[in-house]
């Protein structure tokens, strides 16, 4: 039975070795496997070359090596989802285990800090980060989030047990919150550009620099190193603000006057040396084999300034970065690499996309079947041997940038950087998976640089080939002829199935559409019928209304009406015989001395109103109705009898 050491080092060889980050899941599968890790691996990961025989004891196995998919093997065997890496793990092959990496989320007042560390760091270690990243003393620091109990500053991150993916959080109790009004300067400096007037005091030559208030005084001194050769640990400089203690620290705080500097710089002097010393400096010089840009820094104090030093100019020695470190905007570090690649290997180059790795998914998978195209990532890295005669005589050979130019959209990055490489392999674990993640991480910096293949699929992206810098130009256009090979062969598929689908959207649009029509015809026909409906019911409504008020006018007439004389009467009676439009009569009796307006309303209270009817006279014919209604009967002639007619005015 292995003991509690035993058993976290086989936990964590069985997650470097499978990459799966879920600790209660690679338990229970080492538990299954009665912890015996060669038994575990073998379940988790069927060998191709072979099942592994080693027996786990005192030393750490191998992690998985991966290489790409053949040709042949990618056509006949289906890729996982993850990636189209084929695993080979040689038999009794004995390594050491790979470091597991480990992504923090970091949350402080209203920021938040990405921090990326092997599992062999410590609490401190993220602490001292965050300092730097805060500008918050670690003494003052409460980081809160673990999920297990006693955690201090010299606590081994391994022994936690952490998932791959971590959200703390810090807490400053003894320090006092930051005004409202501080936070909007700070942040506001940060956004500004200063200009710095940089006099180089040895040959009285002034340099206009801009840099962003995020810079830090560090990249200043790097870049004046790039105008006036003068390294960094001999730069003497003159006019930085008093405040400006440290190289880590921005512009922005740093007491610098904005808009406007001025500094001053020079060599800063150094002690006589002796011939001997001379001497054995020079010999050390010749003896340089494989070091960094650091190493060669002093290279002007021997002598060898504009001359050549082992083939290689020195002002290639000191070349700008590929990438900024730490870049925000993943479409800025592009630029900055475009134009870097120009000025070292020539304008005929592959044409870099510039902008995220998302943004270069959409460009290359997204679009329409017949558009989509492979995507390339070139990953650059300035330490390898390799960089340069793969960019120089194979990246930029004619006929591999017009082939790509035509079938790839290449997307780049700088891997040179610990923090960009940090920042791609957490973007290649949420892209491709852990697996492809942990085959770019283990790759030696000699191996560099890397050329990806990938292709995009429905469920995932699959990466077809992954190609190291030591190829050769034609090596090098076979795998991207076989990449296209198989994307081709694909891309088929989709073009047919993207236009049977549009063939079933057209006609299903077009039922769609005839449907409409037929609905908007159906919909036009029922609102017609209902306005003609409505205008029936309001025309109606008005003929009852205009019947009630006749009616009403007419009874309102009839009660007016003064009583019929009767026969007998005393008085003059007039006796008035009225034809109505039908042929129809009737009569009334009515005082002579009674007025025409009498007759007039009697006649409308039988319903021919004066307004719209005639009333006339037989002997001699005329309009009664034209005459003074205020006139007696008798004056106009109406007595003692008389028959009119009633006619409908026009």
């Amino acid at each position: 039975m292995a003991s509690n050491m035993d058993r976290e080092m086989i936990l964590a060889d069985f997650q470097a070795c499978t990459g799966i980050e879920n600790i209660d899941e690679a338990i229970t599968l080492l538990e299954q496997n009665n912890w015996d890790l060669v038994a575990a691996i073998n379940g988790v990961i069927p060998q191709e070359n072979g099942i592994l025989q080693s027996e786990y004891g005192g030393e750490t196995l191998h992690g998985p090596a991966y290489g790409p998919t053949s040709h042949s093997t990618a056509a006949s065997s289906t890729p996982s989802s993850s990636s189209a890496f084929r695993h080979v793990v040689p038999s009794r092959q004995i390594v050491e285990r790979q470091p597991r990496m480990l992504d923090f989320r970091v949350e402080y007042r209203d920021r938040n800090v990405d921090v990326v560390l092997e599992d062999s760091s410590t609490v401190g270690d993220i602490k001292h980060i965050l300092e730097n990243e805060l500008q918050v003393p670690a003494s003052k620091m409460l980081l809160k989030g673990w999920k297990t109990g006693d955690v201090d500053d010299s606590t081994v991150l391994k022994t936690l047990h952490l998932p791959k993916n971590n959200s703390l959080y810090v807490l400053t109790p003894d320090l006092p919150p930051p005004s409202s009004s501080h936070s909007g300067a700070l942040q506001e400096s940060l956004n500004q550009n200063f200009m710095l007037i940089v006099t180089h005091r040895e040959v009285q030559r002034e340099y206009n620099l801009n840099f962003s208030g995020s810079s830090t005084i560090q990249e200043v001194k790097r870049n004046v190193y790039d105008l006036t050769s003068i390294p960094v640990r001999h730069q003497l400089w003159e006019g930085w603000p008093p405040s400006a203690t440290d190289d880590s620290m921005t512009l922005a705080v740093s007491g610098l006057t904005f808009p406007c500097h001025r500094l001053t710089v020079g060599r800063r002097s150094s002690p006589v040396q002796t011939r001997e010393q001379s001497e054995e400096q020079c010999t050390d010089v010749h003896m340089v084999s494989d070091s960094d840009g650091d190493d060669f820094e002093d290279a002007t104090e021997f002598g060898v300034d504009d001359g050549e030093m082992f083939g290689v100019a020195s002002s290639a020695l000191r070349k700008s970065p590929m990438m900024p470190e730490n870049a925000e905007n993943e479409g800025d570090a592009l630029l900055q690499f475009t134009a870097e690649f120009s000025s070292r290997y020539g304008d005929c180059h592959p044409v870099y996309f510039i902008g995220s790795l998302e943004a270069a998914f959409q460009e290359a998978f997204y679009g329409k079947a017949r558009d989509r195209k492979l995507l390339a990532i070139y990953l650059h890295h300035d330490e390898s041997v390799l960089t340069n005669v793969f960019c120089s005589q194979m990246l930029c050979a004619e006929s591999i940038v017009s082939y790509l130019s035509q079938n790839f959209i290449t997307w780049a990055w700088d891997m040179t950087k610990e923090a960009n490489r940090a920042r791609f392999l957490t973007m290649c674990t949420r892209h491709f998976g852990s697996v492809v993640a942990q085959t770019i991480r283990t790759q030696k910096t000699d191996q560099f640089p890397l050329f990806l293949i990938i292709m995009g699929k429905r469920s995932s992206n699959e990466v077809l080939n992954v190609i190291q810098g030591n190829t050769t130009v034609d090596e090098l256009m076979m795998r991207l002829i076989a990449a296209m090979e198989i994307f081709s062969a694909q891309q088929q598929e989709d073009i047919k199935d993207e236009d049977e689908r549009e063939a079933r959207e057209n006609v299903k649009r077009e039922q769609d559409e005839a449907y409409r029509i037929s609905l908007e015809a159906d919909r036009a026909k029922r609102e017609a019928q209902e306005r003609e409906m409505a205008e029936q019911f309001r025309l109606e409504q008005i003929r009852k209304e205009q019947e009630e008020e006749r009616e009403a006018i007419r009874l309102s007439l009839e009660q007016s009406l003064p009583p019929e004389p009767k026969e007998e009467s005393t008085e003059s009676v007039s006796k008035l015989r009225i034809r109505t439009p039908s042929g129809e009569f009737f009569e009334r009796r009515f005082l002579a001395s009674s007025k025409l307006q009498v007759v007039f309303d009697f006649v409308a209270s039988k319903g021919y109103p004066w307004e719209e009817y005639k009333l006339l006279g037989t002997f001699p014919r005329r309009d009664v109705t034209q005459l003074d209604p205020n006139k007696s009967l008798l004056e106009v002639k109406l007595y003692p009898q008389e028959t009119l007619f009633l006619e409908a005015k026009e």
